[in-house]
């Protein structure tokens, strides 16, 4: 895969095979991504042929223009596939998210504006283009009736530039990094690394722009040192110090090559063969760059692999495989056809900052979410509003905490409990945790495997060993936040919090049928079930 992902990068001149072009040649296979190839290759070497025709290449790192297919098996992978590579950082994630669902027919919101709802009605907004909340009415919604929520999150761990990310040594032009989330810091050693974040751009009226920036290309490394020069690492452990060894190479120092900049803060804060390479992206004059926030990313393409192409190899996985099957699954289930016996409010909500704590305005430790359930609510109260109307919605409203989960790994079997080891393609795992690190409980388990069941989808549980720490998710915060019930749940994967992780195809797809079946079952689920 490697190799596909070279071959990728380095050809200038590229043609699209899509899935259904694929699968008219392999109809054995159940789904295959499109991916990019020179077609010269095919006609001078029939082994390159051969290995550009397997099915496990990557998908598409351009967005198509009609993205709701789900190839003809109803597989969401290569849409995921898409997905991932569209979305290097929380911003990219959160403006293709915008983008899928303006193509679906929802109607963007502003936290800024009086909004004006209708039953039936499709929406969403963003915050900080890292944060983003959708919804579809009911169109036997009536207030206090609940919301189904399903909530994830669009950051990762991920190196990001410091304010001030200039930095020589030894001739060579590096970048000032720092940490962000728990990250494998490891893994990030040795990797072809780029930027991408947002910019802000003046416009010549004096106003400000807000833009996205990618550069797909290798652009910087952070090289280990040689076995010959650390003799003992195999036997000590490879532990940098991530102050110091953790910044990346971008150029040697030339003289000739520096760039003149009348922004001298610019100047002073990053390098300007940096800043040049950003306005060449972004398409203007490098003194019109006001500010930048980009992360280090790393250039792999995601795709699939395994030698039956059951695995998803790609970066960011946690989290922005829930995010896509919730979000996908939330456009699948809002026609109109599947709102009109509806009496709930279907939601998502998607949060940044959620590998940090999440106690920022596009986190879910704001009240974001529930801001936006409120201000539902009082559109449709005509004025007058009842008693504890917010307050009895919420008694109604279910949330679903969709964050990854640690599959047992086959080399360390040891580290999950002996009766909670959850497998790659068998299902969603629900997390327990006794002491609320997850926010599940006996109920709210019950019904979320319920919904499951009607459906025939299998399910698996998680509990951490009581010898081991256990990390949480934004289900405790939500839940706390204003009691409403939780269930925490998520696709299995290994490699967490690496550059580059894995999970299960198969997995995505029983997500994404699990999630489109709790907002058009769970309704029913509930009412035969009370508790208090």
């Amino acid at each position: 895969m490697a190799a596909i992902a070279r071959f990728h990068v380095l050809q200038q001149s590229y043609s699209v095979l899509k899935p259904s072009a694929i699968s008219s040649k392999f109809p054995h296979q159940s789904y295959s991504s499109p991916f990019y190839c020179n077609p010269n290759s095919f006609r001078n070497n029939s082994r390159l042929r051969k290995l550009h025709l397997t099915p496990s290449l990557c998908a598409n790192s351009s967005p198509p223009e009609n993205s709701s297919s789900s190839g003809p098996s109803g597989s969401i992978v290569g849409d995921l596939l898409d997905y991932l590579n569209e979305s290097w950082t929380q911003f990219h994630a959160t403006a293709e998210a915008k983008r899928q669902l303006v193509a679906a027919g929802f109607h963007l919101l502003s936290e800024n504006d009086e909004w004006d709802l209708k039953p039936g009605g499709r929406y969403f907004f963003t915050r900080n283009m890292s944060c983003l909340v959708a919804f579809a009415i009911g169109e036997k919604y009536s207030i206090g009736n609940g919301f189904h929520v399903i909530a994830a999150h669009t950051d990762s761990p991920c190196l990001k530039l410091k304010p001030k990310s200039a930095l020589s040594k030894s001739n060579y032009l590096m970048v000032n990094v720092q940490t962000y989330g728990g990250g494998l810091w490891h893994t990030w050693f040795d990797r072809d690394l780029s930027v991408a974040g947002r910019v802000i751009v003046r416009g010549s009226d004096g106003s400000f722009l807000h833009k996205l920036v990618k550069v797909k290309r290798p652009l910087l490394r952070v090289p280990t040192l040689a076995i010959h020069l650390d003799h003992t690492v195999n036997k000590d452990g490879f532990k940098p110090n991530l102050e110091t060894h953790l910044n990346p190479l971008l150029a040697t120092k030339h003289d000739d090559a520096s760039v003149d900049l009348k922004d001298k803060n610019n100047k002073d804060h990053h390098h300007p063969l940096l800043m040049q390479i950003l306005s060449d992206e972004l398409g203007c004059e490098i003194d019109e760059i006001a500010n930048i926030e980009l992360n280090i990313c790393d250039t792999q393409p995601s795709c699939l692999g395994g030698a039956n192409n059951e695995f998803i190899f790609s970066g960011r996985l946690d989290n922005l495989a829930s995010s896509f099957c919730a979000l996908k699954a939330l456009v699948d289930s809002s026609g109109p056809k599947d709102l009109s016996d509806e009496h709930a409010i279907r939601m998502v909500a998607l949060f940044d900052n959620e590998e940090v704590g999440s106690e920022s305005m596009q986190g879910a430790g704001a009240p974001t979410m529930f801001q936006a359930m409120r201000r539902i609510i009082h559109c449709f109260s005509n004025q007058y509003v009842k008693e504890g109307i917010f307050e009895r919605a919420i008694r109604q409203s279910f949330l679903v905490s969709a964050d990854m989960a640690h599959g047992v790994h086959p080399n360390f079997m040891e580290k999950h409990e002996e009766h909670h080891r959850p497998e790659l393609h068998k299902g969603l795992v629900i997390k327990h945790n006794a002491n609320q690190r997850y926010a599940t409980s006996g109920i709210t388990a019950f019904l979320f495997k319920e919904v499951a069941k009607i459906h025939s989808l299998p399910t698996q549980d998680f509990v951490v060993r009581n010898d081991m720490g256990c990390g949480s998710t934004i289900g405790p915060i939500l839940a706390s936040g204003i009691g409403i019930r939780t269930v925490d749940c998520g696709i299995p994967q290994l490699s967490m919090h690496s550059v580059r992780e894995i999970c299960g195809k198969e997995d995505v797809d029983i997500a994404y049928n699990h999630f489109k079946a709790f907002y058009q079952t769970f309704s029913s689920v509930d009412r035969k079930l009370n508790v208090d």
